[in-house]
């Protein structure tokens, strides 16, 4: 089916791997807070334990200000294509119907096409703040 691994983000690990960075810089949950000019701690501790991760802008900055880079930031789960694809429905739909329905497969001959690797990566579990 789907041969190609596709990069799956694991919230909670990387949640963990928050905690762990601002920890290692000596910054309390308050100095984030203010960096952010948040005016409240909730969302820092939601990204801490996994409930939601940063949004682009928010990592970015969270980068600059544990002075590592957003890759350093972020845990990948080590999962197949397959596995990554079938947790979100429209991707497993597509890949898993579509790709193996017979009327596609006679379109197609019998090369069944690779994901892209251009394919955004999907978040898996949580969501934005």
């Amino acid at each position: 089916m789907c041969d190609e691994l596709f990069p799956v983000i694991d919230p909670e690990a990387t949640g963990r791997n928050i905690l762990r960075l601002r920890k290692a810089r000596g910054l309390t949950v308050r100095d984030v807070q203010e960096y952010f000019r948040f005016g409240e701690p909730r969302v820092i501790y939601k990204w801490q334990k996994g409930q939601c991760l940063p949004t682009v802008d928010n990592l970015y900055a969270l980068s600059r200000l544990l002075q590592v880079s957003m890759n350093e930031i972020l845990v990948s789960r080590q999962e197949d294509a397959s596995a990554g694809l079938r947790d979100h429905p429209a991707a497993s739909f597509f890949c898993c119907f579509f790709l193996t329905s017979p009327p596609w497969a006679s379109i197609l001959g019998s090369e069944k096409p690779k994901a892209s690797a251009q394919t955004a990566p999907l978040i898996k579990g949580g969501s934005f703040s």
